[in-house]
């Protein structure tokens, strides 16, 4: 079967620019009857540049075929100017709070959705800077221990170099180290996962009030984006809420 990040997804509905940057752009997909979730979908890729928002077009067109609006918007990574610490943040910063703006629709739920390296920017921006927009988040996979993932120097020193400008500032990076968001956190992985360790769900899913953790028997790190998985139907069910 071909892999996820092969996959072709069709054109969004609609694109939004939400600031300045060339990177400051959403991908809109539309549900074909109108929708009262949207998700907002961050993309992984380790905050590293040569990652973007294409890999996750097809995850966001399945989501708009089962009846949710989906965002899905880029940010500036390791190797844009202004990317790492503080601009990748920033920018998770600025989606949020043109969220009003972008959709144009009221909805009865958002929930702020991301995978990986995105798991780790939903989870950190609900609890270092909660948006009232924000209903939930769910977590596929993230990195949500940065200074584990620093010290083990997973996917090659992804972590230090996404701190480089500021490598005293991890604590204000790092999900594990802050307050738990104010909303659930629904925490998604495998135990197969040979990207990101599912020990870094488990434990920030066993001490941080409100947080959940489904781990899934058998999964690897990209079946959670992988819209023919199995594990498709839990991401599905988590959004309906």
């Amino acid at each position: 079967m071909t892999g996820v990040l092969d996959l072709v997804a069709r054109e969004p509905d609609g694109v939004v620019r939400y600031g300045p940057a060339p990177e400051h752009v959403a991908d809109l997909y539309r549900a074909e009857q109108p929708a009262d979730v949207l998700v907002v979908v961050v993309h992984g890729g380790f905050w590293r540049t040569r990652y973007d928002r294409i890999h996750a077009r097809p995850l966001a067109a399945a989501l708009a075929d089962r009846g949710f609006d989906v965002l899905l918007p880029e940010y500036r990574r390791i190797g844009d100017p202004g990317g790492g610490w503080p601009g990748t943040f920033d920018d998770v910063r600025s989606v949020l709070a043109a969220l009003p703006e972008s959709s144009g629709v009221a909805y009865r739920r958002v929930v702020l959705a991301g995978h990986s390296a995105g798991g780790h920017l939903a989870v950190w921006s609900q609890a270092a800077d909660p948006s009232p927009s924000v209903s939930a988040v769910v977590s596929l996979a993230g990195v949500v221990d940065l200074a584990a993932a620093a010290a083990e120097r997973l996917s090659d020193g992804a972590a230090d170099e996404l701190m480089a400008a500021a490598p005293n500032a991890l604590a204000q990076a790092d999900p594990s180290q802050l307050p738990a968001p104010p909303v659930p956190v629904a925490l998604v992985h495998g135990d197969r996962d040979a990207e990101v360790p599912v020990e870094y769900s488990r434990r920030y899913a066993a001490r941080t009030p409100g947080a959940t953790l489904h781990e899934l028997a058998g999964v690897g790190h990209f079946e959670l984006i992988d819209p023919r998985e199995p594990a498709f139907e839990t991401l599905v069910g988590l959004l309906a809420g």
